[in-house]
């Protein structure tokens, strides 16, 4: 199962369900039926962060049923992507970190950019192990353990804003003289980290929450009592500034978005775990199965 998770970064109501895609239809009759008419919206992501995947594939959707045309394009770094977004080759980032884990780029591109809304209000940076050292259970455990690890902390994407946090955090718990962070890519630190649990072997890697792999594979995350790794912020839909006067209806209904940590779990599992690249599916299945998951008024006579 572990194999087929990593397969899928290569990919891309109920009463109210039925109500919010009735409305969604609705509004694509009313516009002409083209499913197109309303203009073009871009999406982008980071290639593996499955935040983003999952949240671009709902917008595609519902943005779609209303009339718009969303495409979604994957970037290798988030640098990359904010720039896009602040020069408006990108429309939108539809799950920025920008609080804290992100705030560099918010520093250097916030005028030309604008908070759409929050959907998810608990997304938190992690450096974690797996479940079964029993005697690591805080980030301070660590120490003197260098070798236990090959003197490795295993991390994502060398521009991460996890990567930033990650240096921070060596030195302020004294672990520089031990460890090193090794960084390349999300998807090859996952395939280290299913590697390592296979064999139960000793393993420390960057993590956060909310994402899939926290319950795929038999990990826990490290007490920060320093608070080093930062404190829990919200993911946000950060789009290029003026987004939410060209496209007015769009912007009001992302706005609305707001998901827990089951909802988001549902969403996240559908479309990395039980669809991998089926995405259209994912998206409809969860609608049914989460008929109550968020609130917002599409355009359209039904609400």
């Amino acid at each position: 199962m572990k194999r087929r998770f990593l397969t899928t970064f290569v990919a891309g109501v109920a009463a109210l369900g039925l109500a919010l895609t009735g409305c969604s239809q609705q509004a694509a009759e009313d516009d002409g039926g083209s499913g197109g008419d309303k203009g073009d919206i871009k999406l982008g992501y980071v290639t593996g962060w499955t935040d983003g995947q999952s949240i671009s594939l709902l917008l595609e959707d519902q943005l779609g049923k209303m009339g718009y045309n969303v495409e979604t394009e994957t970037f290798s770094e988030a640098a990359v992507l904010y720039a896009g977004v602040a020069n408006g080759d990108v429309d939108m980032y539809p799950s920025s970190w920008p609080e804290v884990t992100h705030k560099q780029y918010m520093d250097e591109y916030g005028d030309k950019l604008e908070d759409v809304g929050a959907y998810y209000d608990n997304a938190v940076l992690t450096i974690a192990v797996p479940k079964y050292m029993d005697d690591i259970n805080s980030i301070e455990d660590l120490k003197g353990k260098g070798k236990d690890f090959g003197g490795e902390i295993i991390g994502i994407e060398p521009g991460a804003g996890l990567t930033a946090a990650t240096e921070k955090m060596i030195p302020e718990y004294g672990l520089d003289d031990e460890y090193k962070l090794v960084t390349s890519s999300t998807a090859a630190m996952l395939t280290e980290l299913g590697n390592a649990t296979d064999a139960e072997e000793d393993i420390v890697v960057t993590l956060w929450r909310p994402f899939w792999a926290n319950n795929a594979y038999p990990v826990k995350d490290l007490e920060d009592p320093e608070g080093a790794m930062g404190e829990a912020e919200k993911l946000h839909f950060t789009a290029t500034k003026g987004f939410s006067d060209e496209f007015g209806d769009a912007a009001d209904y992302i706005s609305k978005i707001k998901l827990d940590d089951k909802q988001y779990g549902d969403l996240e599992d559908l479309v990395v775990n039980e669809y991998e690249d089926e995405g259209e599916k994912a998206i409809t299945e969860w609608l049914k199965q989460n008929p109550d998951a968020y609130e917002g008024e599409l355009t359209g006579e039904e609400k």
